[in-house]
């Protein structure tokens, strides 16, 4: 079962990276597809989308997030078939142990963008660091720890895109948010950027495939 949300996402994110890569994604969105469809077991689906990723090498810069896209969509529709409580159980606890490595901060992003349509509030970046994240708290101080280049750098939303860029390059090589930090904060900069927009955030992008297919995610998220 796939969520029409994340079907949409996809398709976005596999077009973007074909329209920025030169290498046509699109054609093998029908795998993706079918993975994110299966009935299985939470591992069973992520084994089954590396196995898609082992098989196109070429697309294998969009791993993780897709990972991520596979999580958000478990939450959203396939906990709906299992026990109420299955979040809390000692199946889905050893699930995230073994998965602890695997994916991004994406995740977090596209389940605080679930509550924002959930509550019909616009996303912005102060509401996701300090009400979702709560990078204030001394509880979540790991958080706090991750998102400190996107903390002391949350004037670039005002900036235009090549300074967001000249500051992501900058990021130390281990910075969780190294790979996320110019598509991210290009979106909270502007959530629904016009083809135009899209072209000018392109033309500063590092890593133009990858950082244009995490903005197609999240803009048509």
């Amino acid at each position: 079962m796939i969520d029409q949300k994340i079907n949409k996402a996809l398709a976005a994110a596999l077009q973007a990276f074909s329209k920025y890569s030169g290498n046509d994604a699109t054609q093998i969105t029908d795998e993706f597809r079918a993975v994110f469809e299966q009935e299985d077991d939470f591992l069973s689906k992520a084994d089954a989308l590396d196995e898609v990723f082992d098989n196109h090498p070429k697309f294998e810069v969009l791993r993780e997030v897709f990972f991520d896209l596979l999580m958000i969509n478990f939450f959203s529709a396939d906990v709906k078939k299992l026990e109420e409580d299955y979040l809390d159980s000692k199946e889905w606890e050893d699930i995230e142990e073994e998965t602890l490595d695997r994916g991004t901060e994406l995740l977090n992003l596209l389940l605080y963008l679930n509550e924002c349509e959930d509550e019909e509030i616009e996303p912005e970046l102060d509401d996701y660091l300090k009400e979702f994240l709560l990078v204030d708290e001394d509880e979540f101080q790991d958080e706090y720890r991750i998102y400190e280049p996107v903390i002391s750098h949350q004037i670039l939303i005002e900036s235009p895109v090549g300074e967001i860029a000249k500051v992501a390059q900058k990021l130390p090589e281990d910075s969780e948010l190294k790979e996320l930090f110019y598509p991210m904060m290009c979106f909270f900069q502007n959530p629904q950027p016009s083809v135009v927009e899209k072209d000018q955030i392109a033309a500063s992008a590092i890593s133009k495939e990858f950082d244009m297919a995490v903005l197609a995610i999240l803009t048509s998220f």
